[in-house]
Parts: structure tokens; C-alpha cells; sequence
């Protein structure tokens, strides 16, 4: 094997979790000198957290909606990939859509290669709506509309799945994700305060070991003074449910090395996929 395709079978990832504040322009000032600091210990592939450029908050998504791709977040992106060579996943920001004369808000997620390119896009497939009484209340479809399609792009040797944040929760996502052809799956994501500290690690974890994936949660930083405070906790864990990065709460940038054998390995050695009992699985799904 040459050493450009070792070096395609193996990736250096950065997951930048950062402080966002009320000012749009800050916030992309920001995440662009992070994602440099990132390049300069040679990061591959840098991902933000989702809604890197505005508040998270249902108040907060209208004034903050842009065009994908002409809008000035997205422009920041391409321009930050190109000039830093990186692939770079842009968290996710508020996204403005008309459809059939009808002005939506989508929770979008753009991908961009190291020429600048808008390689994928994935609106939010999962709206964040729940209600703990007492504790939390947040319903996203107050003002978003729901994603209608999974997410798939390549980097080098990787089919990478891309899910945003509530989409996590759902298994079935990462399974299709898994049978596609997928190796990592990448999460910019929000978790809050109650759910973040009980589910968070626990729900990567096991989307790790339910797809045998290298899977990464990406978090923003938790904000003193933020109406929403995140959890925090980005991570990346490996196909076995290892822990290969961890952040805490405040800003941060961690990085992790990953091959695709150690997928590969893993499949080899608990052949789950192969072994599926589709005669009885698809009878009960039909």
C-alpha cells in the first residue's frame, strides 16, 4: 500500500468547541481563528458545533437566518477551507429557504472541501421538541421546519453520515447511515443541562458500537449568561466505545487520529451486520 492511500485510510480531526455570543460577526471571527489554531496542528478534517454563529434559541434563529450558500457565514466557511486546506464542517447555523413562495427555517449543517467547495448540506432531520416539567420545554418547530433527507459526502477512504444534534437520538438514522457505507459519523450538536449530563456520552457511545463508526458530538462551549447553557462535552469515540477526546465546558479544541481499520477490525471481529436475522427483522418491519 503507497503512502497516499495510508494516508487517505487515516484522518486527523479536530472538533473546535467555542463560545457564541449574541454578535454574529464575533462569532464567525471566532470560529475562523479556531479552525486556523486547528490547522496549525495539522488538523484533516475540523468540525464546528451546531449553531456556531448565533445563540441557540428559537428567538434566536429568525434574526440570525441566512442563505445557504450566498449568505456570510457560509462565505466564511468556503473561504476559511480554501485558504486552510481543510475540510471543514460548518457546526450548523439557521438557514433560510423559500419553497413554493413559502419562507422556511431549516437547522443546516454545510461540508466544504479544502477548495472551497459546498461538498453537502443536511437540514436538521429530528426537531428538538420535548418537555420535562420542571426542568426544560423547547420546541424547535416553533420556528424550523424538519429536514427531509440523510446525508452522506466522502473524504479520501470515508463515507462520513451527518446528523445534527436531536437526529442522534434516533438510531435508525445511523443504521441507514451504517448500511450506506459509512465509517464516521459527525453530530454538531447542543445538548442541555438535563439531558446533556445523563444521555450525551451515552447516546454517541452506543451509536459507536450499534453501527461498529467512529462518531463525534460537537459542542459549543457552555456560555455564562446564555438563555440556553449547553452541556458541552464534545467528544469523538472510536468503533469499541472508546473515548479517544474529550472537552469539559469551556472552550476548546480536541483532536484524535483515526484509521479505517480499526473499523474494519472491529467488523471482522463481531460481524453484527452480516449476521442480522433479516428473515425475521423484515417480517416484523413489514
Amino acid at each position: 500500500m503507497n503512502s497516499a492511500v495510508k494516508m487517505a485510510r487515516s484522518l486527523k480531526l479536530a472538533l473546535i468547541q467555542m463560545e457564541v455570543s449574541a454578535i454574529k460577526a464575533d462569532n464567525l471571527m471566532r470560529a475562523m481563528n479556531l479552525v486556523a489554531e486547528a490547522k496549525k496542528q495539522n488538523a484533516d478534517v475540523v468540525v464546528l458545533p451546531e449553531c456556531f454563529n448565533s445563540p441557540y434559541g428559537t428567538k434566536h434563529f429568525e434574526p440570525n437566518a441566512e442563505e445557504v450558500p450566498s449568505g456570510p457565514s457560509c462565505i466564511a466557511l468556503s473561504d476559511c477551507a480554501k485558504a486552510k486546506q481543510v475540510h471543514l464542517i460548518g457546526g450548523s447555523i439557521p438557514e433560510r429557504l423559500t419553497e413554493n413562495g413559502i419562507a422556511k427555517l431549516y437547522n443546516t449543517s454545510t461540508v466544504w472541501s479544502p477548495e472551497g467547495n459546498l461538498i453537502a448540506k443536511h437540514q436538521k432531520t429530528h426537531l428538538f421538541d420535548i418537555d420535562i416539567p420542571g426542568k426544560i420545554t423547547f420546541k424547535e418547530s416553533e420556528t424550523l421546519s424538519p429536514g427531509k433527507g440523510l446525508t452522506t459526502f466522502n473524504i479520501a477512504a470515508w463515507k462520513v453520515g451527518l446528523g445534527i444534534c436531536y437526529d442522534l437520538r434516533f438510531n435508525e438514522m445511523a443504521t441507514i447511515y451504517r448500511k450506506l457505507g459509512c465509517s464516521l459519523l459527525l453530530y454538531p450538536g447542543a445538548f442541555n443541562m438535563t439531558t446533556g449530563p445523563l444521555h450525551w456520552e451515552l447516546l454517541i457511545r452506543a451509536r459507536a458500537v450499534d453501527t461498529q463508526c467512529f462518531v463525534a458530538g460537537i459542542a459549543p462551549a457552555r456560555t455564562k449568561g446564555a438563555g440556553y447553557q449547553s452541556y458541552g462535552n464534545t467528544m469523538l469515540v472510536d468503533p469499541w466505545g472508546k473515548i479517544l477526546c474529550r472537552a469539559d465546558a469551556d472552550e476548546e479544541i480536541v483532536y484524535a487520529d483515526i484509521d479505517l481499520s480499526t473499523a474494519e477490525e472491529f467488523r471482522q471481529n463481531i460481524p453484527v451486520y452480516s449476521q442480522r436475522r433479516t428473515d425475521l427483522y423484515d417480517t416484523i418491519e413489514k
